[in-house]
């Protein structure tokens, strides 16, 4: 036999709860300003930069015809 509750097409499945996770501010905010002294901080800004000069958009160069 089924129950009425799971013969209710409009019943909304329970939904596991996720346990809640906080974090210290300063702890947060202590280990932002070490990857930032960091040098892998630093090449990850570089390649970046390197990345957007691959899509920047660059005039057409015309060949040479020959005549």
């Amino acid at each position: 036999m089924s129950t009425p509750e799971a013969d209710d097409p409009f019943r909304i499945p329970e939904v596991p709860r996720l346990p809640e996770v906080r974090y210290s501010l300063p702890e947060l905010l202590s280990e932002l300003q070490l990857e930032r002294t960091t040098g892998a901080f630093a090449q990850e800004k570089l390649h970046q930069v390197e990345i957007g000069k691959l899509f920047k958009n660059r005039k057409k160069r015309r060949g040479k015809t020959s005549a």
